[in-house]
């Protein structure tokens, strides 16, 4: 049985087999990663038990703007619906806002668009980067 929470008290060493099994980057910086996911504006979790399988956060301006950065299912939970749940829940928190934003690249956009979002109009994502994961 799969729960989705809010909780904060995540301790890096449960953060780090989802990031690491996904092939993140943010994995080789623990502290600069625990302090992002649990300061973030927004915070949801998948637990089988005490065992994290699931994360995302949110980052906003409390009214109008919200960014998606992270969207985590360990490997061995995936395709069970997981990262729906926790994307509704993020969405659901901020389902006022006038914009909801992420980067996809490459499988995951197909999942995003099952979520409802979509690309939007000819913009391209911009950024500087410190990993090469992309």
């Amino acid at each position: 049985m799969i729960h989705v929470s809010e909780r904060r008290d995540i301790a890096i060493d449960q953060i780090l087999p989802i990031y690491e099994a996904n092939g993140w980057s943010s994995a080789q910086k623990p502290q600069a990663l625990h302090q992002a996911l649990i300061n973030s504006h927004g915070l949801v979790s998948a637990w089988e038990g005490d065992r994290l399988v699931g994360i995302g956060n949110a980052i906003s301006d409390g009214f109008l703007v919200v960014y998606y950065p992270h969207l985590l299912v360990h490997p061995d939970y995936q395709g069970q619906g997981i990262g729906q749940r926790l994307m509704e829940r993020l969405k659901q928190r901020y389902e006022s806002m006038h914009m909801h934003m992420l980067v996809a690249d490459g499988a995951a956009i197909a999942f995003y668009e099952k979520c409802g979002f979509t690309r939007a109009g000819d913009t391209e994502p911009m950024w500087i980067y410190s990993g090469s994961d992309h």
